[in-house]
């Protein structure tokens, strides 16, 4: 299937708080039997809620969650390869939502530009980004 043949994917950019709140604030943003991809910037802590999330019930075919972690570092610099690499494997086979997590939002703006950009314009739609205080 095309980029042109398909709908853009949902995208959502978290940023905020801890790594904890804002793997809650998906959690609690996830809707039930839709597909949906995580991208977390950072190391887990050990607490991941997300992680035990996709672990109880991605063996369900109708609410698949893969979650995948880049390490830390900027993801609109030292990380934008690795986030670009990621992004172009994952929208292979796009999920019904896509989440991207960031540790640091001082260049979210960047990011977003970089994110409406081609070929991400065709295959993404950013909605409103969510914030945790």
């Amino acid at each position: 299937m095309t980029a042109a043949a398909r709908h853009a994917t949902p995208l959502t950019l978290v940023s905020g708080g801890r790594a904890g709140e804002r793997e809650a604030a998906i959690a609690q943003a996830l809707l039930p039997d839709q597909p949906a991809a995580v991208i977390l910037e950072g190391l887990a802590d050990g607490n991941s809620i997300l992680a035990d999330l996709a672990e109880q019930v991605s063996p369900s075919p109708s609410f698949p969650l893969q979650l995948l972690r880049i390490a830390p570092g900027c993801l609109c610099c030292s990380g934008n390869l690795v986030l670009r690499v990621t992004l172009n494997r994952l929208l292979r086979h796009p999920p019904a939502r896509l989440f991207i997590s960031l540790a640091d939002a001082s260049h979210i703006e960047q990011l977003r530009t970089w994110l409406t950009a081609s070929p991400y314009d065709v295959l993404l739609a950013l909605e409103p980004d969510l914030l945790v205080s």
